[in-house]
């Protein structure tokens, strides 16, 4: 069932209308954290490979443009297109390694190629996300948030000691200090007007404090041109490939691989972190979401430019601090980066804030994102195998990132990448979830048609799956009944005209017994309305005649469990169902 715990501090949910003031202001703020990241990234794998000045600038440009397209086609729904949620984007720094040893090895024509590959790949990890739902899951997500959160922690105090030599010793710990500590204070005590201004405020007095410490450096802004678009330098794609090509591509598929899982768990966050009133996950957006991420490695891969990805650490914390949560934010700081792009003056003035400032919100947006992945986890239900998995992923992530003994017997670059602790954290969980998956008792199965006269067929086989279970009479109507109230939910909710008998949707079951209770998985096509959000605000609503409103009530009495997860294409409802012996 969706949480219970609600948050009041969002003003606009997603589909909500955002006043101009608010969608600038918010946009600013999103800005003001995902510029300096990412021309940075860009900035050390272009100069790290040894390539020229002349095509770092084209690849600062494709990027602030590619940036901002994706964070427009994230706040879209354009078919399956979309994550339909305000997300802040830029370019993620998990392929800096293997870019650079693609630039050496091949050049941007190489880099290109691997790229398109890989967002390819990701296509298909998102096509495939119903089938990996089971290995894939919130509480894997969940894990691998708390990792990013415990592993990022580090970077944002080398961040807070990044200043000058010659500055006073106490400098960026001062600035830090100001900066997380406005940041939290005014976020929980601020007047509500004056608290969509947390993050600017909190930035201005750290930069003030800066200024004043000496460490704050104008020389970004001062040696920028005001109006410039660089000459264009598209590498083209390598279609003669040879065996550094192949080589490499492992390498960029099992990145691939991880990033997507990372991304997948960056939307779950945003989803939760949008809503005031919780709702279950809506896999269609997340799939929208990961489309959209290969969109933007796709293209990223076409320009010659490092990749990009979700920002989960600077978005959640800003829908929180800020209330707005609109897609509309995301349209508008989508046409603000790239009128950035054209502008580098303005940019250069944004990445003016010194690093101390920026390690100061890291830490509280760490700190922030790494509860959200303990709400994932124990949102999706934590039992003991849950938590030994959780528990066992994450002490073995974090070790590895302090001491990689896979260096020991695996060379670099190969023995970085699987080493880090992320890779590893994320190995052991999905390899657990699976191997915990594999040796659950094989299901009975079912496959038939969505309609009613199908119902004596469905009854007959729960009826069989009682029996083997050796339930009592009782326990066995239970079940039964449990089937045939959600199937008349589904039948119910479908909408459009009646099918004939030649298009009309199958409806997968199985039926895993458990040691106590029976899982029912119902697999069929379903509409817009999620069963799981029904049943938890059911209490809520009015005692009504709708039929509907009737087979929800006798579900919830039936079933100890209900769960649905929307795909694009099909749709799944777990129903568990507890039982006794005869």
């Amino acid at each position: 069932m969706a949480s219970s715990a609600t948050n009041p501090n969002i003003r606009y949910e997603p589909d909500d209308k955002c006043p101009a003031t608010a969608n600038f202001t918010t946009a600013i703020q999103g800005i003001l954290f995902v510029l300096a990241p990412t021309i940075l990234v860009v900035a050390i794998t272009v100069r790290s490979a040894g390539l020229d000045e002349s095509f770092l600038a084209w690849a600062a440009f494709a990027t602030l443009i590619i940036v901002g397209g994706i964070v427009a086609l994230q706040a879209a729904k354009i078919g399956r297109f979309g994550g339909g949620h305000f997300i802040v984007c830029g370019v993620t720094p998990n392929y800096i390694a293997i870019s650079i040893i693609a630039l050496d090895e091949g050049g941007p024509s190489m880099l290109a190629s691997l790229m398109v590959i890989s967002a390819v790949f990701y296509y298909a990890l998102g096509f495939w996300l119903p089938y990996l739902r089971r290995v894939i899951t919130p509480a894997v997500a969940g894990t691998i948030l708390m990792l990013i959160a415990a592993l990022i922690l580090p970077t944002a105090f080398k961040l807070v000691q990044d200043v000058p030599s010659d500055s006073p010793g106490y400098a960026g710990s001062l600035v830090a200090a100001v900066t997380a500590f406005l940041t939290v204070g005014l976020a929980l005590r601020a007047p509500r007007k004056l608290r969509p201004w947390s993050l600017p405020l909190a930035i201005l007095s750290g930069c003030a404090v800066a200024l004043f410490t000496g460490i704050y450096d104008f020389g970004p802004f001062t040696s920028a041109t005001w109006v410039g678009i660089p000459d264009p330098q598209f590498p083209g794609l390598d279609l003669t490939p040879d065996l550094g090509f192949w080589a490499l591509l492992p390498m960029f598929l099992i990145v691939t691989l991880l990033q997507s899982i990372k991304n997948l768990s960056d939307a779950m966050v945003i989803q939760h972190a949008s809503r005031r009133e919780p709702r279950t996950t809506d896999f269609r957006l997340i799939q929208g979401s990961m489309y959209a991420n290969g969109t933007g490695i796709l293209m990223s891969g076409l320009a010659g430019t490092p990749p990009t990805s979700t920002y989960p650490s600077m978005t959640a914390p800003l829908i929180n601090t800020t209330g707005v949560a609109s897609r509309t934010v995301g349209y508008a700081m989508a046409a603000m980066i790239v009128v950035l792009a054209f502008f580098p003056k303005v940019s250069g003035l944004l990445l003016t804030i010194p690093n101390p400032v920026m390690g100061g919100f890291l830490i509280f947006a760490v700190g922030f994102l790494f509860v959200e992945g303990i709400q994932a986890v124990v949102r999706s239900g934590l039992d003991t195998q849950t938590a030994m998995v959780t528990g066992i992923a994450f002490a073995v992530g974090l070790g590895m990132q302090q001491s990689n003994l896979l260096g020991i017997f695996i060379a670099d670059p190969l023995g970085s990448l699987l080493g880090n602790g992320i890779t590893v954290g994320a190995a052991i969980a999905l390899g657990f979830t699976a191997l915990l998956e594999l040796s659950k008792p094989k299901p009975k199965r079912l496959e038939t048609t969505l309609e009613i006269a199908a119902m004596p067929k469905i009854d007959a086989f729960l009826q069989e799956v009682a029996s083997s279970s050796r339930w009592d009479p009782t326990s066995s109507d239970r079940l039964r009944s449990a089937g045939e109230e959600t199937l008349t939910i589904l039948i119910d909710s479908r909408d459009g005209p009646d099918l004939d008998d030649h298009q009309r949707e199958r409806l997968l079951i199985s039926a895993r017994r458990e040691e106590n209770s029976v899982t029912l998985e119902f697999v069929t096509v379903f509409d817009e309305e999620n069963i799981q959000d029904r049943l938890a605000y059911l209490g809520e609503m009015h005692e009504t005649v709708d039929q509907r409103e009737i087979s929800y009530r006798i579900l919830r009495h039936y079933a100890s469990s209900v769960q649905h997860q929307r795909y694009h294409g099909v749709d799944i409802v777990t129903v568990v169902v507890e039982g006794s012996s005869a």
